[in-house]
């Protein structure tokens, strides 16, 4: 007897090919139903409709079309259990072999911020969650799929004959994972609504991709995605797999330079073109562009020792003159909304580079929760991203900062926040000269940022994202002619400071805000 595969999926992708290898190189017969069953029927593939199958027509304009005893009697059946056999034949219900069911796009239909409480409730899926997870229970005898990517997979054992046991128990893990994230989406949209806060459920993320190990090669890791956004919606373009502390890296190039916009449309359009290098999740060199020099060039000069082995983001399509200037050193990953034609043939000559292009749209409507593990528990809070307020910055020095200073204090106060407590950045003219990061205490940091800039850092400004109890870090920044500095302020000897700037003649801006980074 041939095989049987029922199919019923709402992501339509690689569903064509896939249905008519099961059928002219496996020789499967298809049950489908619905839009499915429509789209499969419109290529000449022979389909049998479920209403057919089953005797019961589609009711309640298709909210109940796959929940029947001869849908999920073929699915739940041991088949080596004779009673129930002996059930199926009395009851004249096919075994089936393979199921392939993707829900309803709930998480889809949410993201947007205004749909309406009705049309999200219409996109719960029913039939399909009961059907995923009695293919997935019953794995010992049935295949599940539920999304794309796994067709080839599928596709591939079959043609081996070497669909396993612990390839059917992957898949039905899998499964599973699906069917929870979508649950605990509706939970989480429902507590929302109803009750103005959260579910007390983590959003549950389907697994996007084990991974080669964490942050050591002892450590097992595995990487889990809400699927076409943040960087579950990237696409990588060449390279080697991703690890551990690529995406570490990755996700801190992608929020620094983010500060400058991103892409060259809509809400997220980019007001200057900028280059982020990040090295063990710290910026390294960051810079926006003039009218002589590239933001990746600027990036790249503002440290280039540091530079070597890094990460790089880019907020703009990467051109030709760019990607030169990516294949002058060793490079672990880029990021970017775009890569030209010509820059990826120049890229291609570093086999190794990973090229992820990360659309803007699938940065849109994303959660604005940071969440972090601990052991037994995790915690959550707001991600730091507020608006910066100018407005609200207080000159405390006698001397006000030139239209030139404010540019650059506003530069690196947007720098300062992505680099690891203390933190200290020297900045000028749009580019980074040095970052101090991750120090005991914040004359370390600054010793470290100002050391980098050398004489450069001359007229140049300095941020740190805590306030200064003591005048020492003014004073060593004097030594090295930096004209400008911002800080929180908050402090209660803040007039030790403030005094040490009107002294040295420094002006220095309090923000009344800190950016704490740990």
């Amino acid at each position: 007897m041939a095989p049987i595969a029922l199919l019923s999926v709402s992501n339509k992708k690689d569903l064509l090919p896939f249905a008519k290898a099961l059928v002219d190189l496996h020789n499967f017969q298809l049950i489908s139903s619905g839009g499915t069953a429509k789209t499969l029927e419109n290529e000449g593939l022979a389909v049998t409709r479920v209403a057919d199958y089953t005797g019961a027509p589609e009711i309640l304009n298709g909210r109940v079309k796959t929940l029947h005893p001869k849908v999920h009697g073929g699915i739940l059946a041991k088949r080596d259990k004779p009673n129930h056999l002996s059930d199926l034949k009395q009851q004249n219900i096919c075994q089936i072999d393979l199921v392939v069911v993707n829900l309803y796009p709930f998480q889809e239909t949410i993201a947007d911020p205004n749909v309406s409480w009705e049309h999200a409730i219409e996109n719960i899926d029913i039939g399909g969650p009961a059907m995923i997870r009695a293919a997935a229970k019953n794995h010992s005898d049935v295949s599940i799929l539920t999304r794309p990517d796994q067709y080839s997979t599928f596709l591939e054992a079959l043609k081996n004959k070497t669909i396993t046991d612990s390839l059917r128990k992957q898949l039905a893990l899998e499964a599973f994972e699906h069917t929870a994230s979508y649950d605990i989406a509706i939970s989480q949209w429902l507590s929302k609504r109803v009750k103005g806060e959260r579910s007390p459920w983590l959003e549950s993320l389907p697994l996007h991709q084990n991974l080669r190990y964490g942050e050591n090669p002892h450590q097992s890791a595995a990487w889990y995605s809400i699927p076409s956004k943040g960087w579950g919606g990237a696409k990588q373009l060449q390279g080697k797999e991703l690890s551990t502390n690529n995406l570490l890296d990755l996700e801190a190039a992608l929020t620094t330079v983010y500060e400058f916009g991103y892409g060259n449309t809509g809400k997220t359009s980019f007001e200057h073109k900028a280059a982020v290098v990040i090295k063990h999740t710290n910026p390294c060199g960051v810079a926006i562009e003039t009218p002589t020099n590239s933001a990746l060039t600027r990036a790249l000069e503002a440290d280039p020792v540091s530079a070597f082995g890094g990460i790089v983001a880019l907020n703009h399509s990467v051109n030709s003159k760019d990607a030169k200037s990516l294949t002058s050193l060793f490079l672990e990953c880029v990021v970017a909304p775009s890569f030209e034609t010509e820059a990826l043939e120049i890229l291609s000559v570093k086999p190794n580079l990973r090229l992820l292009e990360l659309s803007p749209n699938a940065l849109e409507n994303l959660s604005n929760e940071h969440i972090r593990s601990i052991l037994g528990g995790v915690l959550i809070q707001e991600r730091d991203n507020s608006f910066i307020e100018i407005k609200n910055w207080n000159v405390s020095t006698q001397r006000p900062p030139s239209a030139l200073e404010k540019n650059d204090l506003l530069f690196a106060w947007k720098l300062v926040r992505h680099v690891r407590s203390n933190a200290i950045v020297v900045a000028l003219n749009g580019q980074s000269l040095g970052i101090g990061a991750g120090q005991m205490n914040r004359v370390g940091s600054a010793r470290l940022a100002l050391e980098a800039a050398g004489s450069k850092a001359k007229g140049a400004v300095l941020a740190s994202d805590g306030f200064f109890p003591f005048d020492d870090t003014v004073r060593l920044a004097a030594e090295y002619g930096i004209k400008a500095i911002i800080q929180p302020g908050g402090s209660i000897r803040d007039s030790n400071s403030i005094d040490a700037c009107n002294e040295l003649g420094i002006t220095m801006i309090s923000t009344g805000i800190r950016h704490f980074l740990h």
